[in-house]
């Protein structure tokens, strides 16, 4: 991440950029390249992204071709937020890499912390799912709506839940929805 104030230049220019998408006459339309370029650091071809969006940085992020993310994406980004080819992210996902300690006196103390996420090629993350720090979501993995990732799922599972947890493997033949 940036130190001090490059950091807090971009995160004003991020916010600005969001506000101008969010609010703009066609919010309900995919963003188009030229804000996906000027927002974050890769965006694969053929992806489609529906406003609104929120983030913090925009600039960690690095997005594959053929995704589709619905809108209300938040996506935290103090840290890298690396999403593979072909994902699917439904209504109101969140991407959340900030934390703070658990002590509550180094609480107290400036600043936080941060880890990546990582979703891997061909994901389906259901509404509403949140994603915590440090989290990688194997390929082909599909993450149940409402669910919580606190920790690693593999690849080719169905994961539910608050923690989410493994409830069975993905195949090739599963019809539904999550």
């Amino acid at each position: 991440m940036l130190p001090g104030p490059a950091r807090d230049r971009r995160w004003y220019a991020a916010q600005a950029i969001c506000d101008t998408i969010n609010i703009s006459p066609g919010a309900y339309t995919p963003l188009s390249p030229a804000w996906c370029t000027e927002l974050f650091a890769h965006v694969g071809p053929d992806t489609y992204i529906r406003p609104p969006l929120y983030v913090d940085f925009g600039s960690n992020i690095s997005i594959g071709a053929r995704c589709y993310i619905n809108l209300g994406l938040t996506a935290l980004d103090y840290d890298r937020i690396s999403i593979g080819d072909d994902v699917k992210i439904a209504t109101h996902v969140q991407l959340v890499t900030p934390y703070h300690h658990l002590e509550p006196l180094r609480r107290l103390q400036p600043g936080g912390l941060s880890a990546p996420i990582c979703v891997q090629n061909n994901v389906w993350l259901g509404s509403g799912v949140i994603v915590c720090p440090g989290v990688t979501i194997g390929a082909g993995t599909v993450v149940g709506a409402g669910s919580v990732v606190t920790r690693d799922l593999p690849p080719m599972v169905l994961a539910v839940g608050s923690p989410a947890r493994v409830i069975r493997t993905v195949e090739e033949s599963d019809v539904g929805s999550a």
